[in-house]
């Protein structure tokens, strides 16, 4: 493929994951608006979040072997074509249930795209600094992403309407795919079998979702609740059931030979806590603006447009010296000022200032989450044979998504239940319950710093002079 054709083949691929992330948080802002308009009951507004992240995280594995047993681009065009018309769907949504229903169709959508989407990437650029330079695009899309639709989100919201949040996806969805028709090579899949293992992929989605509806309900169940209790163990039982199944299945969704490679498994392991901290920030960080300093949405919006411009800069500036320093050092570096920037918010009161509260945290987590992505990245695909990339993708995505719906669970359910148990104020409860679920927020930042620490193998970049793993063929 030539010079200029990749970088086309990039940009549409980076397109296609921007409307993935997007609609992770696009709704975060329009929160207020959508309970108005379809009169959710509060205790539920969450789902609106949740169940994307939710579906999407729970069958991601199944979209990436997916990719690898029929083909990547026709697995991308695929699930572009119904995160398209679903989200117009959406953004005709008449009631609570129809959106939440079709939002957990979009995440399983988005599913299909996102691991073959980077696995294109992958297959297209050589291992190295042409790599690197392609990650660190894809990573500031994947990680500014969020951010950008909590911007666009609050611009829609205020001068147009919360659905604009989801139709906007059609014509850029529709882009995307006369885009990736014309330029994208057909990818005719080299495995040896066309099985897909669905008992897996049960297994898997069923024990991912039953993880985070117990720890989402807990706080309204009870933690030592027989609900509560027994959903969790219900979940562990699924996901026990999975290993089992993989270590057993003549052709598993996911081949547990994966975790020999070091890096992928301690790769995975630390996407899962950086995006739990950041999902669930956005979602009370978001809230906290609006209700505390009675900003409008697109006020709230606007307060976020630093974020996807330092993590823009940071994720396109490291791929420059990786090759000199590695990238096991970029990878503790951003897990520390990922955890500085949480641990700034976990210091906010009723009367803090955007300049001083907000403002300096949204710089750092950026700069952190800028170094992180684009690291784990590489860690997690570095060494992946070809036939395994959309494997890797999707596990690597799996990892985000449902770190993303955990740490929303997990740090909502904090804050809900200080708030609760405060007897304060309404505000003074909700900043009472922002804070403490900030400071648990910086723990996952710290946990990502101890496996990049004492897990990651870092080693320095080759010039990029090798063979790439895979050329992908038209056909």
């Amino acid at each position: 493929m030539k010079q200029q054709s990749r970088w086309i083949v990039l940009t549409l691929l980076a397109l296609a994951q921007f409307m993935v992330v997007l609609d992770t948080s696009v709704a975060n802002v329009a929160l207020p608006a959508i309970q108005k308009a379809l009169g959710f009951d509060p205790s539920a507004l969450q789902w609106v979040i949740t169940t994307y992240a939710l579906t999407f995280g729970g069958t991601l594995l199944l979209g990436g072997r997916a990719a690898d047993l029929f083909g990547r681009r026709r697995t991308l065009l695929i699930g572009i074509s119904g995160f398209t018309l679903i989200s117009l769907l959406i953004g005709l949504a008449q009631s609570p249930l129809q959106l939440i229903v079709l939002r957990a169709l979009q995440g399983m959508s988005a599913a299909f795209m996102s691991p073959s989407a980077l696995s294109i990437v992958l297959t297209t650029f050589r291992e190295g600094k042409a790599r690197n330079t392609a990650l660190g695009v894809w990573s500031a899309v994947a990680a500014g992403g969020a951010a950008a639709g909590l911007v666009i989100g609050g611009v829609f919201t205020e001068y147009l309407n919360w659905r604009w949040n989801f139709f906007i996806n059609v014509p850029v969805g529709i882009l995307a795919i006369a885009g990736i028709l014309k330029y994208v090579p057909a990818h005719a899949s080299t495995a040896s079998h066309r099985h897909l293992d669905l008992r897996g992929a049960l297994l898997v989605t069923s024990g991912l979702m039953s993880l985070v509806y117990g720890l989402t309900e807990a706080p309204n169940w009870g933690w030592m609740s027989f609900a509560t209790i027994s959903t969790l163990l219900a979940s562990a039982v699924l996901l026990a059931g999975f290993i089992w199944n993989e270590s057993r299945a003549s052709h598993p969704l996911m081949p547990l030979s994966i975790f020999k490679i070091r890096n992928v498994a301690g790769a995975n392991a630390i996407m899962t806590p950086i995006t739990a901290g950041m999902l669930g920030q956005f979602f009370l960080l978001s809230l906290y603006l609006q209700s505390v300093m009675q900003y409008k949405p697109v006020e709230a919006g606007i307060a976020f447009l630093p974020f996807p411009i330092v993590l823009a800069i940071v994720a396109n500036t490291v791929p420059r010296f990786m090759q000199h320093v590695g990238f096991k050092k970029f990878l503790m570096a951003g897990s520390v000022l990922l955890g500085l920037g949480l641990l700034w918010l976990s210091q906010i009161t009723v009367t803090s200032t955007y300049l001083t509260g907000i403002l300096p945290a949204i710089i750092l987590m950026a700069a952190g989450m800028g170094m992180s992505f684009i690291s784990v990245n590489i860690a997690a695909t570095s060494g992946v044979h070809a036939e395994q990339t959309g494997l890797a993708s999707g596990m690597l995505n799996t990892s985000q998504q449902m770190g993303g719906a955990l740490g929303l669970a997990i740090l909502s359910g904090v804050a809900s239940s200080v708030a609760k148990d405060s007897g304060l104020d309404p505000i003074s409860a909700l900043v009472a319950g922002d804070k403490r679920a900030f400071l648990v927020a910086s723990l996952f930042a710290g946990i990502a710093f101890l496996i990049a620490t004492f897990v990651i193998h870092g080693k320095k970049q080759t010039s990029g002079n090798t063979a790439p793993t895979e050329v992908i063929s038209a056909h």
